[in-house]
């Protein structure tokens, strides 16, 4: 009997550190990140400023819903697991005429992997509700860049 009253603390404390380490990894990542890839020596469009605290806790993304490692077809990225730059896997740097790539290498592509995840995203939303803020057209997600007409 005495063995049980020490269980349920350890096991208290134990569900508390990991929440703790998850809100601490979470905590790392920057309010906003701009989304810039070296693919491109040149970017066509400004860069996205992606706000990244504002998905996760003002609309609640879950963060699989970004970040991902496939096996067996399955996403089994989870939170607190390391977080790799789009670009290392999405390495594919054509950005006209990506759609007519090969079905694997759309797959690679990053400018068609973030715009099929965040404009299906923005798209379902809006759905949803007419009047969300989601961004839905290119200028504003890419504001024109200095100098641009």
């Amino acid at each position: 009997m005495k063995k049980r009253n020490w269980v349920v603390p350890s096991v208290f404390v134990a569900v508390a550190l990991f929440v703790g380490a998850l809100i601490a990894v979470a905590a790392d990542a920057p309010d906003v990140i701009t989304m810039n890839s070296k693919l491109w020596p040149q970017h066509t469009k400004a860069n996205v400023q992606f706000t990244h605290k504002k998905h996760a806790e003002d609309y609640k993304i879950a963060c699989a819903d970004c970040h991902h490692k496939y096996e067996g077809g399955k996403n089994v990225w989870k939170q607190g697991d390391p977080v790799a730059k789009c670009e290392s896997c999405h390495n594919e740097p054509t950005i006209e005429g990506e759609k007519k790539l090969p079905p694997e290498q759309q797959k690679l592509n990053l400018k068609l992997a973030m715009h099929t995840n965040c404009q299906e995203c923005h798209k379902k939303l809006k759905a949803q509700n007419p009047q969300s803020a989601a961004p839905t057209t290119c200028v504003q997600c890419h504001p024109k860049k200095e100098g641009q007409s």
